[in-house]
């Protein structure tokens, strides 16, 4: 006899023997057993699951020696047949070869014929998902309402693409990955069986490699019988497939938890030197960090596989983080294994995710920084903040009627200086030697004449101004942090302005500049469009700055020169 693989000779004959798929054998049972039989079965699930292996169970239970029976005999020839694929009442067909319409029809024509030998007609399709539109349009009609003695059991890898009247028609069993731990104790039933040495870890490596496939892991067993012999450790199957231990796996995962930059490019670098698969390692990676994530969220759950010194080690240099940054690191990853699918230069994306990683892992939220501060304290020390913008208000912010609220901010300390408390602001907004300069009408005999009348400031602030005019340099003055203003800082006082008027060159001596527009005539239009509450301020202002004696001296100075 021929050599048969493993994958072909250790294939599940039994419900019992199929492993990992324990809620669609119990269904399966149950439905045998209770006369609860569907005209239509449909088996969706990643590859090396058992799909195939299921169908064919099933149709040796429906047409069993006084079938249908879930405990049959495996041995009969009517299971026999099945199992080799002789048998006349059982009709694999491949759906990637006959997809077409002339297939189906086929199909339907001996859908008429009674079963030969058992008591059902059964058409196992494989990769259905493969057949045409035009084909699942044509299978409509008979799989809704088969003849009694028709079953159809349908096998896919992908059910989207899948006809959802297709769908509705059939009762759905979705088979699920195989876990490791189950494929791993499998192998090494196998190796039992064949006479092979296989250590445990060996075995762990090849199951973790399988990523869920029974058949996977039983081809990469066959494979290392066929390298090693009868004796298989777990450096056999790294050099072997490029997987990387998990003794590495947890070494790179604490260089990361330790934030050690180069440690951590040194291991990928002799990991890609080794010919070792980076996307492997990265996945094993991500499946350690997320183990930590897990454990950190429930201190109840288990390393997943990893041995238990390795899982120490990593619990406690995982200690020092909260959740949230190992999540980040974890995105970190996700987002470098998209990226490294499609790219030629794996390590390269591989590094950059190792170095984004730990500069995420080494940042600081403020909050936390705010806890760590105020740990231990009976309160948070709070205090007077000095900010400009608390304590500086705008022209807009200051209401029209403002008379009654220059009296309480500084009626004691200076009350006869009351007529120039708007000399000082209003330098800051119009220039002096341009101001006056372009007017041509003869505005300064009507400001001598008339009595300077005080116009209270709107603003507290100002009121400070006031007091500091008198002093001859612009020094601030002792007043505490909050109530220092911009004025102040700018304009020392009223002398230093005077001794600017005085040395102000002739209009002569200006460069030529261009006219803006009449004051009096752009007051009032700035007032009408403006729709910001600025508008009415600078008129006031302006007023006070005109009606200032000093002021009114220095323009008929001005404008006697102009005249000359």
């Amino acid at each position: 006899m021929s050599y048969q693989v493993f994958a072909r000779k250790y294939r599940p004959r039994t419900f019992n023997d199929v492993l990992g798929q324990d809620h669609v054998v119990r269904t399966l049972r149950n439905a045998i057993a209770q006369k609860r039989l569907a005209h239509a079965y449909l088996f969706v699930g990643p590859r090396g699951t058992g799909k195939t292996s299921t169908a064919r169970i099933l149709a040796k239970a429906l047409n069993c020696t006084g079938g249908p029976n879930a405990d049959f005999d495996p041995d009969e020839d009517v299971c026999v047949e099945i199992a080799e694929g002789r048998s006349l009442d059982v009709l694999e067909i491949d759906g990637a070869s006959n997809n077409g319409v002339e297939q189906v029809r086929d199909l339907r024509e001996s859908v008429r014929f009674a079963p030969a030998r058992g008591q059902f007609k059964i058409f196992y399709i494989d990769e259905v998902h493969m057949l045409s539109n035009a084909a699942f349009n044509a299978l409509l009609k008979t799989l809704e309402e088969p003849p009694p003695h028709v079953k159809f059991i349908f096998a896919t890898t992908e059910a989207n693409k899948i006809l959802p009247t297709i769908l509705s028609r059939c009762q759905r069993f979705d088979l699920r990955p195989i876990p490791t731990e189950t494929i791993a104790k499998h192998l090494l039933h196998i190796a039992q069986e064949e006479g092979v040495q296989l250590d445990e870890a060996a075995a762990w490596a090849v199951a973790k490699g399988a990523d869920g496939g029974m058949r996977d892991a039983q081809s990469m067993l066959d494979q290392l019988v066929s390298f090693c012999g009868n004796s298989i450790n777990e450096g056999n199957v790294l050099d072997v497939f490029g997987f990387t231990s998990r003794e590495k796996v947890a070494n790179l995962t604490q260089t990361l938890l330790a934030r050690d930059n180069p440690a951590a490019l040194a291991l990928i670098q002799k990991e890609a030197e080794s010919g070792r698969e980076l996307s492997q390692l990265l996945g094993e990676l991500i499946g350690c960090l997320r183990a930590l994530l897990v454990a950190k969220l429930d201190p109840s759950a288990d390393g997943e596989g990893i041995p238990a010194h390795l899982w120490s080690a990593l619990l406690q240099a995982a200690d020092d983080y909260a959740p949230d940054r190992i999540l980040a690191a974890i995105d970190v990853f996700a987002e470098t294994e998209g990226r490294m699918k499609w790219a030629t230069n794996k390590r390269l994306h591989f590094e950059l995710g190792v170095i984004k990683a730990i500069q995420s892992l080494g940042e600081v939220r403020i909050a936390d920084v705010i806890k760590v501060l105020t740990k231990g304290a009976d309160f948070i020390p709070t205090g007077p903040i000095s900010s400009p913008s608390a304590v500086v208000t705008s022209p807009a912010a200051t209401p029209a009627p403002a008379p009654a609220a220059v009296q309480p901010a500084v009626a004691a300390p200076a009350p006869e200086p009351a007529p120039v408390q708007e000399a000082v602001p209003a330098v800051v907004e119009t220039p002096s030697p341009a101001t006056p300069a372009p007017e041509p009408e003869p505005k300064p005999a009507p400001v001598a004449v008339t009595e300077p009348a005080p116009l209270p400031d709107p603003e507290p602030e100002r009121e400070q101004v006031i007091a500091a005019a008198p002093e001859p340099e612009p020094a601030p003055i002792p007043e505490p942090a909050p109530e220092v203003t911009k004025p102040k800082a700018a304009y020392g006082g009223l002398a230093s302005f005077a001794s600017m008027i005085e040395d102000a060159p002739e209009v002569s001596e200006l460069p030529p500049a261009p006219e803006p527009p009449p004051w009096k005539d752009e007051k009032p239009a700035v007032v009408e469009k403006a729709p910001e509450p600025v508008a009415p301020a600078p008129s006031i202002i302006e007023d006070a700055f005109y009606n200032d004696p000093l002021i009114q001296a220095a323009l008929l100075k001005f404008e006697g020169k102009v005249v000359a």
